[in-house]
């Protein structure tokens, strides 16, 4: 046998996680409220609600610069192969210049550079040679010899020229078609590391900025977290409360249940879940059938005795049952 009381079976004190000035108190003791429906605010709605909109802001323009990023990165791609196309057919066409480019025999044995080095020295030579005769008339033999092998100089160093071009538009075309190779392999994997871990990083700061701007808007609100009645309302419009401070409480009457508040130590171990009960309510002069739902694990203190909160659900509720009527449990056998 123990003593109870009819309990609801969901009840909780409700509170901000804010401190601030109540700007509205939507509900009142006896209300019946909705799970999800709003019941208190404080003020600062329009604050928080700008930090949401900034937040926004700041994280649209984060994800287009991680969406530019890719999408520069693939115009990048596209434009390196074509420079290796590009490039790959220049090298072709200056090796072919160079490969059918005779050296003739006086520039075999040097390099480009030193060959048009070498060829304008004996253009020099030529030319020194021939201006003392170049007014002499053409018929001059002297001068005509002369001429033709200034003319023979000329014609080499222009070869040694046209050898070092194709040279250098060989090499060039080659360095070109190289950097074009690496871009395209630089370009093919993505867009930059570095920019790219830069951006997302900024946009996860965002996506954080703008969850942590509309918690603190949700907070402003305290919402029902079950469908009940308003049985205590502690705080009103216009005044400040600190962060968890009871507003509002909401009991669940729907749904009642029996709290035994005095079983003692020695009888909690003859019980078990699911054991049937008989509930008497004083106040209806009625017996009730009903079975053990919880056993509490940790122990209360009652007058200097050790006492174990059992609950209990009724196999019927009827009308006239309210909470915080008295019962008295007598526990059937196991």
């Amino acid at each position: 046998m123990a003593s109870g009381a009819v309990a609801p079976a969901q009840e909780a004190r409700l509170t901000f996680t804010l401190s601030g000035n109540i700007k509205t108190v939507s509900a009142a003791v006896g209300d019946t409220v909705q799970a999800g429906q709003p019941l208190a605010q404080l003020e600062g709605e329009e604050n928080l609600q700008a930090a949401v909109s900034t937040a926004q802001f700041e994280l649209v323009q984060a994800q287009q610069t991680v969406a530019d990023l890719g999408s520069a990165a693939e115009t990048a791609r596209l434009q390196a192969m074509q420079d290796v196309v590009t490039y790959q057919q220049a090298v072709k066409d200056a090796q072919y210049m160079l490969d059918n480019f005779t050296v003739p025999s006086n520039q075999e044995k040097l390099d480009a550079v030193a060959a048009i080095s070498r060829m304008k020295e004996l253009l020099d030579q030529a030319r020194s040679a021939f201006e003392p005769y170049k007014d002499k008339p053409s018929g001059d033999p002297t001068r005509k010899d002369r001429k033709e092998a200034l003319d023979q100089a000329q014609a080499d160093y222009n070869t040694a020229v046209r050898r070092l071009q194709y040279e250098y538009d060989l090499d060039v075309a080659q360095a070109k078609l190289d950097k074009a190779s690496r871009d395209y392999a630089t370009f093919n994997a993505g867009p930059d590391p570095d920019k790219l871990r830069l951006a997302e990083a900024r946009q996860k700061n965002a996506e954080n900025q703008l969850a942590a701007a509309q918690a603190s808007l949700e907070h402003l609100t305290i919402k029902s977290p079950f469908t009940g009645v308003v049985s205590q309302v502690y705080y009103h419009s216009g005044e400040w409360v600190v962060a968890g401070q009871p507003v509002l409480t909401l009991a669940d009457v729907a749904h009642l249940r029996i709290e035994t508040t005095d079983l003692s130590e020695r009888d909690v171990p003859r019980l078990t879940i699911g054991q049937s009960v008989t509930v008497f309510v004083k106040a209806l002069n009625q017996s009730l059938s009903g079975r053990v739902s919880l056993i509490a694990p940790l122990a209360n203190t009652l007058g200097g005795d050790v006492v174990y909160k059992i609950t209990i659900e009724l196999e019927s509720i009827p009308p006239e049952l309210r909470a915080g009527m008295s019962v008295e449990v007598q526990f059937g056998a196991n």
